[in-house]
């Protein structure tokens, strides 16, 4: 029975009793339905229900305003009939927005939400390059804070170790150049030209930014993975429990190890492209080493060189900030870690290729 009746002076009372939940909804309907019929009861009380749902109130809220018997409701009403009528009243108080009015809404919000966080990206990432610059003034006044074994094992990682993949990607892009470049300039009996573009092109352009490339997929990579991994692994809070700066121990060397090793794999690159263009030269136009060298000479100016030369500190530190920035903003989870990993390569390789386009235009501007 989900109720029962209690007889006064005054009148009778119905008190509601038991389970009134979605489990006993025929038995309710059924019992709502009787007591509509029975005109007998003056007053209703709720308290004695001991398991109410949001379907039993419902049933019960409903059956109340349309009559409930004529009963007067008694004692305290339960917490789910405010909620249902604070519900309604939401519902009957919104208007129906318009169709265009709710995709302007929409899009602002989206260009607001949009704007504030790259300007907290753009925050942060000046405090990250702010932070990581002083350490390292700070660092270069003391050999002790330098941390050489530190710098030298990342030296080794970034450079040493890349050397075979960088030569010979720089030699296979040299030969692709020559070898296109000789098929057109073939057409207008200008093959000796080859030689001009191949060198040109790779101490200019393709040597630095190619191995800048490898370079933010290989080392960036494995410096957000690395710093990621000791976010998840709490090692980078236990340093800084223990008074350790890891800025110093962990951002500096790398970014130094990196200043000091992509100018060397550049020069790397640089000879291995010049390798290429010499072999394929040789192989293809007839043009012998002692005639490609002189031709190399005259073809370069004073500057070519060191045009490519110079971009390689720029795109290290690049590749150098974006991978360890992003590893320090690694929290919560492993998948987090790859995605932040994947953004440090990204990233790294569109700020090279965006610098490099800089480097042009101001190159041309100053006619270097």
């Amino acid at each position: 029975m989900l109720f029962k009746s209690e007889r006064s002076g005054d009148g009778s009372t119905l008190q509601l009793c038991g389970a009134w939940c979605i489990d006993n909804l025929p038995e309710m309907e059924a019992t709502l339905a009787q007591l509509s019929a029975d005109r007998q009861y003056s007053r209703l009380d709720l308290s004695g229900i001991q398991t109410l749902d949001l379907s039993g109130a419902w049933l019960l809220r409903n059956w109340l305003e349309k009559g409930g018997g004529r009963m007067e409701v008694v004692g305290p009403r339960p917490a789910h009939f405010a909620f249902l009528d604070e519900l309604l009243e939401q519902k009957a108080g919104k208007a129906p927005v318009d169709d265009s009015q709710a995709s302007l809404r929409d899009a602002v919000v989206w260009v607001g939400r949009g704007a504030v966080q790259q300007a907290k990206q753009t925050r942060d990432a000046v405090g990250f390059f702010g932070r990581i610059t002083m350490t390292v003034l700070r660092s270069l006044r003391s050999a002790h804070n330098l941390r050489l074994p530190s710098i030298a094992r990342h030296i080794y990682e970034t450079g040493i170790q890349a050397i075979p993949i960088v030569s010979l990607i720089a030699f296979l892009i040299s030969v692709i150049v020559a070898y296109l470049g000789a098929q057109q300039l073939r057409q207008f009996g200008a093959e000796i030209f080859t030689v001009d573009l191949v060198a040109i092109s790779v101490l200019r352009e393709m040597g630095v930014l190619l191995t800048s490339i490898i370079v933010a997929g290989r080392s960036g990579s494995a410096f957000a993975a690395e710093i990621g991994v000791m976010r998840l692994n709490d090692e980078i809070d236990a340093l800084e429990s223990m008074g350790v700066d890891f800025y110093e121990v962990l951002v500096a060397p790398r970014l130094i190890g990196l200043l000091i090793a992509l100018p060397l794999l550049t020069i790397v690159a640089d000879a291995m492209g010049l390798a290429g263009g010499a072999i394929l030269s040789s192989l293809l136009l007839d043009i012998s080493l002692s005639q490609f060298i002189p031709r190399v000479q005259d073809a370069l100016a004073p500057t070519t060189f060191w045009a490519g030369l110079i971009k390689a500190p720029v795109f290290a530190m690049l590749i150098a900030l974006v991978g360890t920035y992003r590893g320090m903003q690694v929290r919560d989870s492993s998948r987090e870690l790859g995605r932040l990993t994947t953004v440090a390569v990204v990233q790294s390789i569109f700020l090279v290729i965006f610098a490099d386009a800089v480097f042009a235009v101001v190159f041309v501007e100053l006619d270097f």
